[in-house]
């Protein structure tokens, strides 16, 4: 139903000089579709307020409502085009009103779990890529037909925005910045496997898609009141550095059914791991970190083993946020199992972690991010003793038209809880690794086999078929001569 409307706001976006890729298509259309939806949350909670008899106040005040300057309407329900802003004057309000006004929330909001306070975070950080008042017309009005009123109207919407998410990942350098492929986050929580009143945390949010995935498969096992409030305000935590990736994420939640997501817009890696409390950890964490990155010397130094590899810094973070007994699931570089500079990282995950799966990825995981990846399942507690590593190893060659899927986790989904040995699957004793704790992928079934001596007959054949070649060979060389 809303599929076309989702292709005429991107193709209006291509049109608009100030949008040049498709992270300005996602940003622009997600600041646009959030005050969207906060117009038909509005409606909502005023119509509830109605039924119960009681007043209801806005929670954006006029001239900012949607419909009253975005699509001001006549009495028949029609676009009033005499109150419609439009051309520069449009333009004008929205940078000069309206992104003020909602930056303003940040500091009037209650506290930081409300949807005024995430009003306010959003627009302290986001701009208005619009340059044409008249192309901002056009989208204004064509999400205005978007609705978000039902939960059936969600999911259509979730679904055509994931898509766009999608699309934005595979465009960057770094598909994986913005984008982890949806069958390798499933595969990932089907082996956590949560339940409800468990907390859920990912400290590199990005677009969300981990915590939006395991709202997906909680939300089914919700049979009360009581259970849906846990899911809604006690389970799903996340934290994001980059503005864009957090009004992405924040739009992601809530098209998936998260109202207010309890997601935070801050550097993670700048909080001390001594500053975290008990009080702060969590049952479960499903995470992506960014890998490559470099940190600071004033970041390194909230961290017990001090390096530059981002990646290897919010290992460090994960490790400390779970509870004991606490369960992870972290997609690494593959060189973390081997590179001499995560030595003592290495070390330290297997003393204080169980780390009992190793899952290897293959090549074209995350499309255009070129590395190689594995996921690394551990639980907070016992020291590791045996690894079991699982090489997934489809047959096809990864792309843009043969991505993964949900089937081609089938085979380590039904292999991992028996930790099988097949010729993709096999175990390693912690005790037998060296002082480097050396955890390089190295399946034991398919090292080279030592080839049979041939025969003497063999040998025989062999003598002659070269002396033959040797006899051919002088005599084409006499013809020369």
């Amino acid at each position: 139903m809303f599929s076309q409307t989702f292709k005429n706001i991107d193709n209006a976006l291509r049109e608009e000089a100030g949008c040049s890729s498709e992270l300005d298509y996602t940003e622009q259309s997600s600041w646009i579709l959030f005050l969207k939806y906060l117009d038909d949350l509005e409606k909502e909670r005023e119509e509830e307020a109605l039924l119960r008899g009681e007043p209801y106040t806005p929670l954006i005040e006029a001239p900012y409502r949607w419909t009253l300057w975005a699509v001001p309407k006549k009495d028949d329900g029609s676009l009033d085009r005499d109150k419609a802003l439009t051309g520069d004057d449009l333009i004008r309000f929205v940078n000069e009103e309206l992104f003020p006004y909602l930056k303003d929330f940040k500091h009037r909001a209650a506290h930081v779990e409300t949807i005024a306070y995430k009003i306010g975070e959003i627009f302290s950080e986001i701009k208005n890529k619009f340059n044409s008042g008249y192309s901002l017309r056009d989208v204004l009005e064509l999400t205005d037909t978007l609705s978000f009123g039902s939960q059936e109207q969600k999911h259509e919407l979730s679904v055509l925005y994931e898509d766009k998410i999608k699309r934005m990942g595979n465009a960057g350098r770094n598909g994986g910045e913005y984008y982890t492929p949806r069958p390798l986050i499933r595969a990932m929580i089907a082996l956590m496997a949560p339940k409800i009143g468990e907390t859920i945390y990912d400290g590199a949010v990005g677009s969300a898609g981990f915590l939006c995935e395991a709202f997906r498969t909680l939300r089914p096992q919700a049979q009360t009141t009581s259970d849906l409030e846990t899911l809604q305000q006690k389970t799903f935590y996340g934290v994001e550095k980059k503005s864009l990736a957090y009004i992405i994420a924040t739009m992601n939640m809530i098209l998936h059914g998260v109202d207010a997501p309890c997601l935070r817009h801050d550097n993670t890696l700048a909080r001390a791991l001594a500053d975290i409390q008990p009080s702060d950890q969590v049952d479960i964490i499903l995470a992506n970190p960014p890998f490559g990155g470099k940190e600071r010397a004033e970041i390194q130094h909230n961290f017990p083993i001090r390096t530059s590899e981002t990646a290897y810094l919010f290992l460090q973070h994960f490790m400390k946020m779970l509870k004991p007994g606490g369960r992870a699931a972290i997609v690494i570089k593959n060189t973390f199992l081997s590179n001499g500079d995560a030595t003592a990282l290495r070390k330290d995950l297997l003393e204080s972690c169980n780390l009992h799966t190793i899952l290897d990825c293959p090549q074209g995981t995350f499309l255009g991010a070129g590395v190689k990846t594995v996921v690394l399942f551990f639980e907070k507690g016992a020291p590791t003793q045996e690894i079991w590593f699982y090489q997934l190893t489809p047959d096809r060659t990864l792309g843009k038209t043969s991505a993964l899927t949900d089937a081609d986790f089938e085979e380590f989904l039904h292999l991992a809880p028996q930790r099988a040995h097949t010729p993709k699957s096999w175990t390693l004793a912690v005790q037998d690794l060296g002082d480097t704790c050396d955890l390089s992928v190295k399946n034991p079934n398919q090292q080279h086999k030592e080839e049979k001596p041939l025969c003497v007959e063999e040998v025989i054949h062999e003598l002659v078929a070269l002396d033959q070649k040797s006899t051919a060979l002088l005599q084409r060389l006499q013809d020369m001569l």
